[in-house]
């Protein structure tokens, strides 16, 4: 985590300090960082945003797809299960229908399945019912039955559903685990029913875990395409996770009214989004093409982290802003009229993150730069 702070700490300087080391098309002057006798080199690639960039990335995007072992299942008929209530109705015969007395409410005539999966039932004894189908079990009873009663006329269903359930958990309103019932129950009509805590979802990061495997689901993504998750049944002991979404943020700071931290509710959130929630640019400060996107601070030991640039005095900007998509943990930074030092920068950073205590006995050193 601390490398990850000194590493972004390096990236705000590196942006800061535009008007001495950055150059469209070109490396970034490497900068160093060293802190308890460690140096570490970063190096950053500056990237203007223009209409090219954005068909490039649009063109190698991958459309949101279903796995297609989701859409394979289909479910069958209910099996009934331990923990399942049955209203068995024998026409012409109350005292078997209803031995409770036929003013009772269903549920006092009910014939729970027991824990062995077997349930018990006049002249027929106990029955094996579990796995079994409505039907399999209707016809097993009135098989037994007609030794006794004359051409039974039996009708059987399920008043209470105890033995297949899905669970939730995460940002939804209800997280009460639902039953799987004779009738199926789709992704949708889950979700529908949990309801979604919209203000702290991550509708980007849904999880579907079946047997073992988690299926990583965009609900954002998904809810746009023809019939989205609506054929995504379920099955028992299927578990749905909704993140929320504190964990992914962009931080836009520097030059705007407010800064701050903008957590992602779906995956399509834009540059000019980001910028508009936090006020869009100060009018009296910020210098209008020094608009930055700081990409990929985490992982620079893999590769060199993005720096893209917005001309915002272009007149094509707004545009270009608002097909720009940022990232989690993308930092967008608006710089002032003049460079800022980096005092005044951290300055800046405060509200925003822990940044004050990591760094406070860091050294910065700028090569060839001393503001």
């Amino acid at each position: 985590m601390k490398k990850n702070l000194r590493a972004l700490a390096v990236a705000f300087v590196a942006v800061s300090l535009h008007a001495c080391v950055l150059a469209p098309g070109q490396h970034v002057n490497t900068l160093t960082l060293s802190r308890q006798g460690s140096v570490e080199a970063a190096r950053f690639q500056l990237v203007t945003i223009t209409p090219k960039l954005l068909a490039m990335d649009r063109a190698t995007a991958v459309p949101t797809a279903i796995p297609p072992e989701l859409l394979a299942f289909e479910p069958g008929s209910y099996r009934i299960g331990a923990g399942d209530s049955l209203y068995i109705t024998v026409w012409e015969h109350p005292e078997l229908t209803s031995p409770a007395g036929p003013q009772q409410q269903p549920s006092a005539n009910g014939r729970l399945v027991r824990t062995d999966g077997t349930l018990f039932y006049p002249y027929v004894g106990l029955l094996k019912a579990e796995g079994m189908t409505i039907e399999e079990l209707r016809a097993a009873i009135t098989e037994k039955l007609a030794k006794y009663v004359e051409k039974p006329q039996v009708d059987l269903s399920v008043i209470s559903y105890g033995s297949q359930r899905i669970t939730l958990r995460g940002a939804f309103m209800k997280t009460e685990p639902q039953p799987i019932t004779v009738t199926p129950l789709s992704l949708s009509q889950a979700i529908g029913l949990a309801q979604i805590n919209t203000d702290q979802a991550d509708l980007s990061g849904l999880v579907l875990t079946r047997d073992g495997h988690d299926y990583h689901l965009d609900l954002d993504a998904l809810s746009h395409q023809p019939h989205g998750f609506d054929n995504i049944w379920l099955k028992a002991g299927d578990q749905i996770f909704l993140p929320y979404n504190d964990r992914k943020e962009v931080y836009v700071v520097g030059e705007v009214v407010r800064p701050m931290a903008i957590p992602f509710k779906t995956t399509d959130l834009s540059l000019s989004q980001a910028l508009g929630r936090a006020g869009g640019l100060n009018e009296v400060t910020a210098k209008g093409k020094a608009v930055y996107v700081i990409r990929g601070v985490e992982d620079m030991e893999k590769g060199p982290a993005m720096v893209y640039q917005l001309q915002a005095e272009s007149p094509t900007a707004f545009a270009l802003a608002s097909q720009f998509p940022v990232r989690p943990g993308d930092v967008v930074f608006v710089g002032p009229a003049e460079i800022t030092r980096w005092n005044r920068f951290l300055a800046q950073l405060l509200p925003f993150s822990g940044l004050i205590s990591n760094l406070s006995t860091a050294k910065i050193n700028f090569l060839g730069n001393n503001n």
